[in-house]
């Protein structure tokens, strides 16, 4: 992972309304400058955008551009640091981290790009087609999912941003977690999923009331996504936040009622989902459950039988 300190981001220039007047639309000779090639815009949010490039060998990677000119250097340096550690993640289930720099008020994160979009996509294309995902595929990249998350909670890191486009299907089919929320600055609390993040689905009855983020709240997210893979829609939805928030601290806990999947499925949706946080159960926990353990030890076998016919 690469920081350039030789090329320090340029002083914002800022217009007569306080906005922003540095070319943030120039971000071809921006990437260029780092060795990297547009290929095309693929997202775009409150945090900046997302855009597939190409690297100097030919491989495509995705960059996400961080808007952080308004950033304090304090911040700037909590992401530098961050976009660091993540660099250092390596694990079958999480998107790989190449690099990241900062340049023109734009705080720059190099990842691997996953062919095959994210879970939101998926999820979208069964409720379109009105059938349920089958259950043994459901639990495969939940296992995967909660494999990724283990590896990162084991080394203390917490996701902060779990939900189903923060999951991206690699070209094989596997899970792969991304999109950790980069840089404590834009951190998941009540105050910036009101302005940056959008709608909080996933947010935990204790971050709704916003007390400190822990990985109980990492596990009540995967619950939500887990209702959303059965279900097809999201556990908690109301027309406002404010109505949200409430639903979420104090509505009805919802269940998977669906016939296609089984008991197993269903309690554990209902433990990880619960509004006491020390309840609910540990990634470690779940990946000793035996139904995850199986499925695990599936994809261990099947990840040898390649490795095997893949040496040479």
């Amino acid at each position: 992972l690469k920081v350039f300190p030789s090329q320090p981001a340029a002083r914002p220039r800022f217009n007569g309304d306080g906005a922003m007047a540095i070319a943030h639309s120039n971000v071809k000779a921006l990437l260029q400058r780092h060795s990297y090639s547009e290929l095309k815009k693929v997202g775009e949010g409150s945090f900046g955008k997302a855009i597939l490039v190409a690297a100097q060998d030919g491989s495509r990677l995705i960059c996400k551009m961080v808007d952080v000119s308004k950033a304090s250097r304090k911040e700037m340096e909590d992401a530098i640091k961050e976009g660091k550690l993540l660099a250092q993640l390596e694990h079958p289930y999480i998107v790989r981290y190449r690099e990241s720099f900062t340049d023109n008020g734009w705080l720059c994160i190099l990842m691997d790009y996953c062919e095959g979009g994210d879970l939101t996509k998926k999820i979208e294309e069964y409720r379109r087609r009105r059938a349920s995902i089958p259950e043994e595929q459901v639990l495969i990249w939940f296992s995967q999912a909660i494999s990724g998350l283990k590896y990162i909670h084991d080394k203390h890191i917490l996701h902060r941003d779990l939900k189903p486009s923060n999951f991206f299907l690699s070209k094989g089919g596997a899970l792969k977690m991304g999109d950790f929320g980069i840089a404590k600055v834009l951190a998941c609390t009540i105050a910036v999923a009101k302005t940056q993040i959008g709608t909080p689905y996933y947010l935990s009855p204790e971050l709704c009331q916003e007390r400190p983020y822990t990985w109980p709240s990492d596990i009540w997210a995967m619950g939500c996504i887990l209702y959303e893979l059965c279900v097809l829609r999201v556990p908690f939805d109301a027309p406002s936040i404010a109505a949200l928030v409430q639903k979420i601290i104090r509505g009805p806990l919802p269940t998977i009622s669906t016939p296609a999947y089984s008991g197993f499925v269903k309690d554990l949706c209902g433990e990880m989902l619960s509004r006491i946080p020390d309840k609910r159960p540990s990634t470690g926990d779940i990946l000793q459950r035996p139904k995850i353990k199986a499925v695990m030890d599936v994809m261990v076998e099947e990840a040898e039988e390649r490795a095997a016919v893949a040496a040479p």
